[in-house]
């Protein structure tokens, strides 16, 4: 009873037994709403699928720091930020996995945000997207874009956004985006040592 067992570890500092543990293996990130069939797979040997709960230990990490600094999170860490995220249904991360090796070979998340414009309606931004330096060049990353994508329109976005450098521009209108304005960041280098406090 996936729901019941979702409920159980919703509260924060609530982890899993080694019995709960072994049920939740494949308890998805987000069970709505289901990815179209034909975004599922990549070729016979990658399935395109939600991040699943036991990922971090199928190389999930190692795929994040191909992207940027990503270094392991212990497994109660990880375990908070997942049911986290899974409670707040605000966060869609796709994952490709590799059946043969049973690894994570690409991945991409998209998070919803709330707002007061447009009546009240709901924004996607896309982040972390990465694809195994191993496995480009066989369209996977555009295959997580288009899953994002219907995922965003099945849930009532107005818009998917995303930020991504000037050598990027090209594959991302290959994916149906569009360059419109700029962006800018602030950075905040003396928390980067720090344990966010959400």
């Amino acid at each position: 009873k996936p729901q019941a067992r979702s409920a159980e570890l919703s509260s924060p500092g609530s982890f899993p037994d080694a019995k709960t543990h072994r049920q939740m293996s494949s308890l998805k990130q987000f069970d709505f709403p289901e990815l179209p069939e034909a975004l599922r797979s990549a070729g016979a040997d990658v399935v395109v699928r939600p991040l699943e709960f036991d990922d971090n230990k199928k190389g999930f990490f190692t795929i994040l720091s191909q992207l940027t600094s990503a270094p392991e999170l212990s497994q109660d860490h990880y375990m908070e930020r997942f049911m986290a995220m899974r409670a707040s249904k605000h966060y869609y991360t796709v994952v490709a996995e590799h059946l043969p090796t049973k690894k994570i070979v690409a991945t991409a998340t998209m998070m919803i945000e709330i707002k007061f414009i447009r009546g009240g309606h709901i924004t996607g931004h896309i982040e972390d997207v990465c694809v195994d330096s191993s496995m480009r060049g066989r369209h996977l990353g555009v295959k997580l874009m288009h899953a994002l994508q219907a995922i965003g329109k099945e849930l009532g976005c107005y818009k998917v956004i995303l930020d991504c450098s000037n050598d990027n521009v090209k594959f991302y209108e290959r994916c149906g985006f569009k360059l419109k304005e700029v962006q800018m960041a602030v950075y905040f280098n003396e928390n980067q040592a720090r344990r966010p406090k959400l």
